[in-house]
């Protein structure tokens, strides 16, 4: 007497009772064509519910040791999380039963789920921006991104002709110009929504320091995203691609800082009449989200900047607060995961596998970390910062994270850059995110908090 699961497609044959012993249990694995052909809505929902649940038991595990003996955020263990259920590891140790429960049909259902909770969170993250700081510290901001963005492009434009006489790691069509931009933007993005979570974490939203590296990895990013949109145009987009981008980021950002606080005014009043915030104010609130959202994400720039800049001119005060106590447990806890484990479904860490690639690796990932955390660390020391805040800034800026990973991925997608390349620089994403945490409480955060100045770290996981 036996059962049959049928998963995705796939059949796992269960016997019992007279059968074979279960440790003999078959696993039929389809090929992709069969899969193809095979998948429903019912199949999808299976898989998204199986994934779902083992991503959020990944990111638990993974992110409770990474507080517990590493004295990493959650969000890293998450994002070593999101990387171990890909090809890196779990891929590679069961492959047919990691693609049983992530068929490739499946990845457009968790790709929208990532986009949501990227964007969400960022609205999140908006609502607790303080503005009036951002315009005490806009000088420093600015010098800190433009420094942020500036080095990095220079030593992007200096190491890349020698980068492209190593075959298979950029397009042979690819200009050297080109290919010079997309460097210069992977070397100098800051992983905004990455960044966001750990200055969560580490109690500095509210303060002047988290203040001013969140506004400075926000020009940061847009400015990055600005680049990889001409980058796109000139290898075969057009030139409208980057002209919608640039042209759309500015267009939003100018309407939303004259009208975004007025239109959203009278969701506070509504607050304050009814004694909460009530199911319809929550949705005009999510209809607003979404449309911010998308009006991003159609320009070309990213749908997590539409959310963060209608968080950022929300009313402040208790309608802000009392938002993010509905919004955020579920986001962070059930939302973001998706977006860390789309992106590591993409990631192979085994293509880096001789030492004249494992060499051009290191040799971008020091310069990638000096370029970033020098140049900002000298800039807000110009500008006035303190010795530990300037050293904070510059251990801070240098995550890059899941931001840079989609970067990546969409110039591996383009036909930008090759798998070798791809790979080489998810390897620099998550070593400058992994030493970030550690590397800000060693010249920060240690002094801020035996002085008061930060609360005691969250051991929680």
């Amino acid at each position: 007497m036996g059962f049959v699961l049928t998963l995705c497609g796939h059949q796992c044959r269960l016997s019992c009772m007279g059968g074979p012993p279960l440790a003999e249990a078959r696993l039929k694995v389809a090929t992709d064509s069969e899969r193809s052909a095979s998948m429903t809505p019912q199949d999808l929902s299976i898989a998204f519910f199986a994934q779902l649940a083992l991503i959020l038991l990944a990111c638990r595990v993974f992110g409770w040791i990474g507080k517990r003996f590493l004295g990493q955020p959650q969000v890293v263990g998450e994002m070593i999380a999101g990387v171990c259920l890909g090809p890196s590891l779990f891929g590679l140790l069961a492959p047919e039963l990691q693609s049983l429960i992530f068929p490739p049909e499946s990845k457009p259902i968790l790709f929208v789920g990532a986009q949501l909770a990227v964007g969400l969170y960022m609205f999140i993250v908006g609502l607790t921006f303080d503005v009036s700081h951002f315009v005490s510290r806009a000088k420093s901001a600015a010098a800190v991104s433009i420094s942020g963005i500036a080095v990095p492009f220079i030593c992007a434009f200096l190491i890349t002709p020698w980068l492209m006489q190593t075959p298979g790691l950029f397009n042979d069509k690819l200009a050297t110009w080109e290919a010079q931009l997309f460097m210069g933007a992977c070397i100098a993005i800051t992983a905004f929504p990455m960044l966001a979570r750990i200055i969560h974490e580490k109690g500095l939203s509210k303060s002047p320091l988290g203040t001013l590296a969140l506004s400075a990895g926000a020009i940061d990013d847009a400015g990055a995203w600005c680049v990889l949109a001409i980058v796109l145009a000139s290898f075969g987009g057009g030139p409208m691609v980057a002209i919608v981008a640039i042209g759309g980021a500015f267009a939003f950002a100018s309407f939303m800082a004259l009208f975004g606080r007025k239109l959203t005014a009278p969701l506070a009043k509504m607050m304050e009449r009814d004694g909460g915030i009530s199911e319809i104010s929550l949705a005009y609130v999510l209809i607003a989200f979404a449309l911010c959202a998308f009006a991003m994400d159609i320009a070309g720039i990213h749908a997590v900047f539409g959310g963060f800049v209608l968080g950022a001119v929300m009313p402040k005060g208790k309608f802000s607060e009392t938002l993010r106590e509905k919004l955020e447990p579920v986001t962070a806890v059930m939302l973001l995961p998706l977006f860390f484990t789309y992106s590591g479904l993409h990631t192979q860490l085994t293509l880096v596998n001789t030492w004249h690639l494992f060499f051009i690796a290191l040799v971008i990932l020091v310069i990638s970390i000096a370029a970033k955390g020098l140049a900002c660390y000298a800039a807000a020391r110009a500008t006035g910062e303190d010795n530990r805040t300037a050293m904070g800034i510059g251990a801070l800026m240098n995550a890059r994270g899941l931001m840079e990973l989609i970067i990546l991925n969409i110039g591996l997608q383009r036909g930008i850059i090759e798998p070798a390349l791809f790979s080489i620089m998810v390897v620099m994403a998550i070593v400058t995110t992994v030493m970030a945490g550690p590397l800000f409480e060693l010249v920060y955060g240690r002094h801020a908090r035996a002085s008061g100045v930060l609360p005691a770290a969250d051991t929680r996981a």
